[in-house]
């Protein structure tokens, strides 16, 4: 059975004392939930501050980006080894808003998958569609060609440790969430495309829905097959909120 993973973007969000209230309650919350893997991705500049909060509990610390460089004359980037320092280990690459925000390519969002790997740490890959690009029919299509672009830069003895998360573009924020049906097609198609690649790395991995997942939703996603957890939103800014989308996903890994 695969481990599910509930991982709570912060995105441009929190201060010092709004961190360390919104930590409390959510390490006080979590302790019974054993069997999945819980993390928190904030801000960059919040990584350290975190990270000590953190510190011995079972709820680990993400980021939301990284450059694919080392180091360097790249004013404005973090490099993956100063994220490690801090014990960084999972990474969210080619998020919807990276893409559509600051104009993150594909191969882009590969080459970041790629350094994650290098680095021995662990990349979240998202993969979405715009709304129009699902009423054109065209979702599978989308998602299956953002994610090929990825697995193409990974080595073989990696692919299986990708995180994978689907969310579509048209429901990120938007209040708006696939339905669990929705959502497990694509979980499905993007299984098989893996599958096609590695059967093992494909039985292996995690994909994450992604997409306004919250606590009156969250158990009926999780429950589908290929529904590994979620990549929670605004959701993961309420303490009392993000426990119980990680409930949802412990019973699910109980009852799945």
């Amino acid at each position: 059975m695969r481990t599910g993973i509930v991982a709570g973007n912060w995105k441009m969000n929190g201060n010092l004392a709004a961190n360390a209230e919104l930590i409390a309650g959510i390490l006080k919350g979590v302790s019974e939930y054993d069997g999945i893997e819980v993390l928190v991705c904030p801000p960059a500049v919040y990584t350290a501050q975190v990270s000590g909060l953190l510190d011995g509990s079972r709820v680990a610390i993400g980021a939301q980006n990284a450059s694919a460089f080392e180091g360097g004359a790249y004013t404005g980037e973090v490099a993956l080894g100063m994220l490690k320092e801090f014990g960084v280990r999972h990474v969210i690459v080619g998020h919807s808003e990276r893409r559509a925000l600051f104009a993150e390519s594909d191969e882009q969002v590969a080459q970041k998958a790629k350094a994650v790997c290098a680095a021995g740490m662990v990349p979240i890959v998202c993969v979405g569609e715009t709304l129009e690009e699902r009423e054109a029919g065209k979702t599978v299509e989308v998602v299956s060609h953002q994610l090929k672009t990825v697995l193409d830069s990974i080595p073989g003895d990696a692919l299986a440790q990708v995180v994978v998360a689907y969310e579509p573009v048209w429901a990120i924020g938007t209040g708006r969430t696939a339905t669990p049906e929705q959502a497990q097609e694509v979980h499905a198609a993007l299984r098989e495309l893996v599958a096609g690649i590695d059967a093992e790395a494909a039985g292996r991995m995690r994909i994450l829905y992604g997409g306004s997942v919250n606590a009156a939703n969250a158990a009926q996603l999780f429950a589908k097959p290929d529904i590994d957890g979620g990549l929670v939103g605004g959701a993961s800014l309420k303490a009392n909120e993000f426990i119980a989308i990680c409930g949802a996903a412990a019973d699910a890994k109980v009852t799945g």
